[in-house]
């Protein structure tokens, strides 16, 4: 029997980690031919919550993970410097340390013979390192296909029309994006990809450029949330793409006292506020928050995150240790009969309790994929990276969601509003809309809900895509 193995490299972080981990275990419970080696880059400032994730992973002879030696050293101290571009030198740091691994794997082949590098979409010049191998490469896009057709969109833009994607910020631009039905503004563009002084803007065209050079593309979404955005990416020219998704990480360890609360309230009343391990808000939003949820008079369970300190750049955000002092005088006593506030959260574990009605969200990827398959819908108030989008998708395309803010910004990595706060009115509003019971957005994600977990089943649309995905790379063994 022809035996295949897979490299993986996912972005730093663990939010990366954990879909390749995922997509990994699906893989290999899927085909028996198959193994894969999961090649693991830590931050410097993100080693305790890697480690912490790692350990609790079990290698068989089939999976395994490979820390990379942490001798990729990348300033950040200058803050002219996109942080996107601080990750993209510090994965291309690591090519050597690929290279003298996959060498090494090479030379050992008893978990069959390597068959082609799978990098996350961050990752896309480890493609140099998988051409020396004389290897395919394929892309994981841990994110949605209609914000990849949009960076290939950028991508030809800049390549086949010789514009400048930057000219964007602060315009009114709308844009005809192939995998979007609706125009779309460009203040939901990525901040990052506005940056010019920062180089941010010639880094994403830069990886998302080699996507292309790719022999297929997985995509954690399926094809009845994206099926306009699937079928424009079917153009000839973007690689063969394989929607596998939902890929969701569902063995969060609930939190005792935060399960035994949701216990005590009415199905469907509680509404959820979430953002990410890098979500956090300074004192003046937290207030207007706060105010929000008291006048609504919605039941809630609100993940309260404390930004890093400025000089701590970037990182996953930290507890408050003195809620009293960030909140308004005497909120927590006069909510206390139907509000919690906490720090960490276990997200899917809460999702599905049927006390929660609603979530509002930052509208990472991840977060989106868990709403949908817990059958709650989102309330959306982005902050970094593609969230905006994911926003604007969500309420504008796909009818799932309903706004707070589609355009906000917010540089997470240096603490930095870069739109103006959103008052308590707004919040407030949001909230009353998204636990109307009955509502359309309510109705759409329940049926979401049904067809992204009949997906993922045997004679699902994500299963078959899989099937396709493992047979490709069979092709590339001998």
């Amino acid at each position: 029997m022809k035996k295949a193995q897979l490299v993986f490299i996912p972005a730093p972080g663990v939010g990366h980690l954990i879909s390749t981990v995922e997509i990994a275990k699906l893989l290999i419970s899927r085909d028996e031919r198959l193994s894969v080696t999961v090649l693991i880059m830590k931050l410097p400032f993100d080693t305790a919550v890697l480690d912490a994730y790692t350990q609790s992973l079990h290698a068989t002879h089939r999976i395994r993970f490979i820390d990379l030696p942490q001798n990729v050293h990348v300033s950040f101290h200058n803050s002219s410097k996109s942080p996107m571009t601080f990750l993209s030198a510090f994965v291309d740091g690591h090519k050597a340390n690929v290279r003298d691994t996959v060498a090494g794997m090479a030379a050992r082949s008893e978990s069959g013979q390597l068959a082609g590098f799978v990098v996350d979409m961050f990752c896309t010049s480890m493609i140099d390192v998988a051409n020396e191998f004389g290897l395919p490469t394929y892309a994981f896009f841990t994110s949605n296909a209609a914000f990849l057709g949009l960076k290939l969109y950028l991508v030809s833009l800049n390549d086949d029309h010789n514009k400048d994607i930057t000219e964007f910020k602060d315009s009114n631009t709308e844009l005809s994006v192939p995998s979007f039905a609706n125009p779309v503004p460009s203040s939901v563009l990525p901040s990052v990809a506005m940056d010019k002084e920062g180089g941010g803007s010639a880094m994403v065209i830069s990886v998302s450029r080699r996507l292309l050079e790719t022999k297929g593309i997985m995509v954690n979404t399926f094809s009845d949330l994206e099926a306009h955005a699937i079928k424009s990416l079917n153009d000839g020219r973007t690689p063969p793409l394989y929607p596998v998704g939902p890929i969701i990480n569902l063995n969060h360890k609930p939190d005792d006292a935060i399960m035994s609360w949701l216990d005590d309230q009415p199905a469907s009343s509680v509404v959820f506020l979430c953002f990410g391990s890098m979500g956090s808000f300074d004192e003046d939003q937290v207030k207007e928050i706060a105010h929000a949820l008291e006048r609504s008079g919605h039941r809630f369970l609100w993940a309260l995150r404390r930004p890093k300190p400025e000089k701590e750049k970037i990182g996953s955000q930290t507890e408050y240790t003195d809620l009293e002092g960030i909140l308004p005088e005497g909120f927590l006593e006069r909510t206390a009969g139907i509000g919690k506030v906490i720090g960490w959260a276990p997200q899917v574990a809460v999702l599905s309790h049927q006390a929660v009605g609603g979530f509002v969200s930052h509208c990472g990827w991840n977060s989106i994929l868990e709403s949908v398959w817990c059958g709650v819908p989102v309330a959306t108030w982005p902050m970094y990276a593609e969230q905006q989008v994911n926003a604007f998708q969500m309420v504008k395309e796909l009818g799932m969601a309903v706004e707070i803010r589609l355009d906000y910004h917010r540089d997470v990595f240096r603490g930095l509003n870069a739109s103006p706060a959103v008052t308590a009115e707004d919040i407030e509003g949001g909230i009353r809309r998204l636990m109307e019971g009955g509502s359309e957005v309510r109705t759409r994600v329940k049926e979401m809900k049904k067809k992204g977990r009949a997906a993922v089943m045997e004679g699902g649309s994500s299963y078959a895509a899989l099937g396709l995905f493992v047979e490709d790379v069979m092709t590339n063994v001998q």
